[in-house]
């Protein structure tokens, strides 16, 4: 059997059913054209009896891609075969996906009709709409709760009235790996002229087996995947074509192939999401933002010695630049040199030791670290090294009591505390300050701005004082605004001692 397996993505079709993702022509032809440079083999591009717009969108993407086929929906009806049959003479090569309801949920109470009168009309559709176009897929709607006999004698009877794609969807995500992949097996080995066809899977994902349920009915015989971008579909979604692609990439053991570009995965995924107006969940496999990031120390370390530790995907293979160190409080020290080391700072294993301290107090306030906030940690050791430094300080304040702070210092080698009042704790700490620091100086300006958003993000503070004509300028960063102020002032006030 051929191992090369065929992608036909339903984006612009089942993807686009998800309420809010609708997309004008314009934004299905740019997603069509990235989907040629994928690589997919169809496009499945539209249901053009639906809508107007469906029928112009299948018109227009037959127009603009030239590689895939472009294939259009239709139910077992003549007149939906006819529309879709005009909606693609635009097409290089046209695919008219037509089919009708096989199992007893649908035969019996959706059709209100009989066994042998659905096979009747499933080889009538397939027979019309081959009058139209060499190539015709045929959907057993709900086979996952169909029946296997039964179905097999479906499948048999449109691959004998010209049916070139038969498509065995689980429509209701109900199917256990096993079973759905034992419902091809059983297809494949009991349909006596399966072998003029190629069997499609197309599986949802109502119970998160999608994936899943695709990869079982390759390695049962189905050699036409039906996928979307990202999983969206109807419900809980669609198999994910970056999931089944990557996992055939991955298990070179199954000795399969697919065509798709895998660097244009990401590139693709992010067009998606952008013109559906659906954002990716973080932890979605292998285009999450998170698929390739690693916040646990131990994996951090292993990923830094080497990428394979802990990934089984090379970012680069599809479309991401590198791996992702995300520093947060389980970070350790060689996940944070790194990062240091990315931003131009080598630092001594002294001073490592000091900022990693650092780091793990301001970890522990923030979700994660940003660039940004290493840049201040690193800019307040240099600060530190001056005869100013702040030990710790307290403050009292509230509606029924007077703000106060209690400021310690180390100032030249000394440990000096000051308590003083104030307006409010921010001058309260200023006025303990300038106690132990007795030298003459006007605050000039205070500015508080955030340096990102969010409430636990960090703040940067900056002062200005003047002592005799002359200013100097102080920052300082931190969650908590009273830090970074008492820094700032500290920072300003070193450069006047």
């Amino acid at each position: 059997m051929d191992n090369k397996v065929y992608v036909f993505d339903t984006t612009l079709r089942d993807g686009e059913q998800v309420p809010g993702c609708q997309l004008n022509t314009i934004e299905k032809i740019e997603v069509a054209k990235q989907l040629e440079k994928l690589g997919v083999d169809v496009i499945e591009a539209g249901f053009p009896i639906s809508s107007p717009g469906d029928f112009n969108s299948v018109v227009e993407i037959s127009k603009a891609v030239s590689n895939p086929t472009i294939c259009a929906l239709t139910r077992a009806v003549k007149k939906d075969i006819e529309v879709a049959a005009d909606a693609l003479k635009f097409a290089k090569r046209g695919r008219i996906h037509t089919g009708i309801g096989t199992s007893p949920y649908h035969i019996y109470q959706k059709l209100n009709s009989n066994p042998d009168e659905i096979i009747e009309r499933a080889v009538a559709a397939v027979k019309y709409a081959r009058q139209f176009v060499d190539d015709v897929e045929f959907y057993a709607e709900d086979a996952g709760r169909s029946e296997n006999e039964y179905l097999a004698r479906v499948v048999e009877a449109v691959i004998g009235a010209g049916a070139t794609v038969v498509n065995i969807p689980d429509t209701t995500g109900y199917c256990l790996p096993s079973e759905y992949g034992a419902k091809i097996a059983y297809l494949v080995n009991n349909v006596p002229n399966v072998d003029k066809a190629i069997l499609s899977t197309h599986c949802h994902n109502d119970l998160g087996m999608a994936t899943a349920n695709t990869l079982s009915g390759v390695i049962n015989g189905a050699r036409q995947v039906e996928v979307t971008l990202n999983g969206l579909g109807e419900r809980a979604g669609n198999t994910a074509l970056e999931e089944v692609v990557m996992a055939i990439k991955c298990h070179k053991d199954l000795d399969f192939k697919t065509d798709i570009d895998a660097k244009q995965i990401i590139k693709t995924s992010k067009l998606v999401s952008t013109l559906m107006r659906m954002p990716v969940q973080a932890n979605k496999a292998i285009v999450g933002r998170n698929a390739f990031a690693h916040s646990s120390g131990i994996h951090q370390d292993g990923v830094l010695k080497n990428r394979e530790t802990y990934e089984i995907i090379d970012p680069a293979d599809v479309g991401v630049k590198e791996s992702s160190i995300v520093l947060t409080a389980r970070s350790g020290r060689a996940a944070l040199k790194h990062r240091l080391q990315v931003l131009g700072y080598d630092l001594t294993t002294e001073k490592l030791d000091q900022v990693y301290k650092n780091f793990l107090v301001l970890a522990d306030s923030k979700k994660d670290i940003s660039d940004e906030d290493l840049e201040i940690l690193v800019g307040h050791e240099k600060k530190e090294e001056r005869v100013l430094k702040l030990d710790k300080f307290q403050v009292m304040c509230g509606k029924s009591c007077i703000p106060s702070a209690t400021v310690t210092l180390n100032y030249n080698g000394k440990i000096l505390t000051e308590t003083a009042t104030g307006d409010g704790p921010v001058d309260a700490a200023f006025s303990a300050i300038q106690k132990i620091v007795p030298i003459k100086v006007t605050l000039e300006e205070y500015l508080v701005q955030a340096v990102t958003r969010g409430s636990d993000d960090i703040g940067k503070v900056h002062v200005q004082l003047s002592e005799n004509g002359r200013t100097v300028h102080g920052f300082g960063a931190n969650v908590d605004i009273l830090t970074a102020s008492v820094w700032a002032y500290l920072d300003a006030l070193s450069k006047l001692v």
